[in-house]
């Protein structure tokens, strides 16, 4: 079936609204769509929500000829055009977007994927796991933004149809001529990477109200799922030692868990430091948050929670290291999205 520019975005719009209401697939800010329109590139805006696709504008048009010229002299770091009056700019990740040759090309940080992507193993099974029907590459961890725009290029040179991009601790992007194939697709790899997560979340889980001396500063957070790093002891010790371990995360939720084995110890440091984190872990007692954390935060720590109840305790977990935390904190486009953030 044959659809014109203006049923393309459409149907791209509502598309993103479906998706961006499943935490599953889309957490927050996060992830983006784009379609083409002749020179024309419609990316998400960064720090829009895809959830918000029919409510708002979130999509901005791209100079996609001047973009793709760019591309083609090596300038992955080249800020892309907006084609009309918006001030909104263009998602961090707009170049991958003109980079593929498909029509309507998805990025998500799916949670059934992400459980996958972020394991030291994935090498091992991936391929394995994928027959024939999908096209498709596994790239290794590069920073968003010119650095993963430039080895995607390598690789749809070596490959240059490749339909799904499996980015190790990071997510997956998907092209497709139309929403109904991108859709298929999606539907195929969420049914192949699914994995049941192995601990059940308590309906009632027992979690304090802070003590008073800091329950001006901090609340408990209600979701049950996020309460078991706190309460079960594997999870929680896959906080202190594997917290970060894709972008999105270390820029909301910051480069190190703040974890506590009581409310006494956290005094004494918070005390001593005058620091009071934005996320706190108290050991058997729970998860609780200052006032101001925002819902994107929220979302993006369930995310974290659904990413590691999915993984056995013999897997190892991929850490960014310090070199590439330091390079997402200290980003001014992330800090742009960060400002964004509700």
């Amino acid at each position: 079936m044959n659809y014109s520019d203006k049923d393309t975005g459409e149907e791209v719009k509502n598309y993103c609204a479906k998706i961006g209401a499943d935490p599953l697939l889309v957490q927050g800010a996060g992830g983006n769509a784009s379609w083409k329109e002749g020179d024309i590139l419609w990316v998400k805006a960064s720090g829009k929500w895809l959830a918000n696709s029919l409510k708002e504008d979130i999509f901005v048009p791209v100079d996609l000829a001047d973009l793709s010229h760019e591309i083609e002299k090596g300038n992955y770091s080249t800020t892309a055009k907006i084609a009309n009056a918006s001030n909104l700019r263009a998602s961090i990740e707009t170049t991958l977007h003109a980079l593929m040759p498909h029509r309507i090309v998805l990025h998500l940080h799916s949670v059934e994927i992400l459980a996958h992507l972020v394991r030291e193993n994935l090498d091992s099974y991936i391929y394995d796991l994928l027959d024939d029907s999908i096209s498709f590459e596994v790239l290794t961890y590069f920073k968003p933004g010119a650095e993963l725009a430039c080895e995607i290029h390598k690789a749809l040179k070596r490959q240059p149809m490749i339909d799904v991009l499996f980015l190790k601790s990071h997510g997956v992007v998907i092209g497709g001529n139309s929403v109904q194939a991108i859709d298929e697709t999606l539907e195929k790899l969420l049914k192949l990477f699914a994995t049941v997560p192995l601990f059940k979340e308590q309906k009632n889980p027992a979690v304090a109200n802070p003590p008073a001396t800091v329950s001006r500063k901090y609340e408990r957070i209600v979701d049950v799922g996020i309460q078991q790093l706190a309460l079960n002891p594997h999870l929680f010790k896959r906080l202190k030692s594997e917290w970060v371990i894709y972008p999105d995360h270390v820029v909301f939720l910051g480069p190190r868990a703040h974890t506590y084995l009581s409310w006494s110890e956290f005094s004494q440091e918070s005390e001593k430091s005058e620091f009071y984190p934005e996320l706190v872990f108290i050991y058997g007692e729970g998860v609780y948050s200052t006032l101001s954390f925002t819902q994107a935060k929220l979302q993006q720590l369930r995310c974290y929670y659904d990413v590691i109840a999915r993984q056995t305790a013999e897997i190892e977990l991929a850490v960014l290291n310090q070199n590439q935390i330091a390079e997402l904190l200290n980003w001014d486009a992330e800090r742009y999205r960060m400002s964004l953030a509700k």
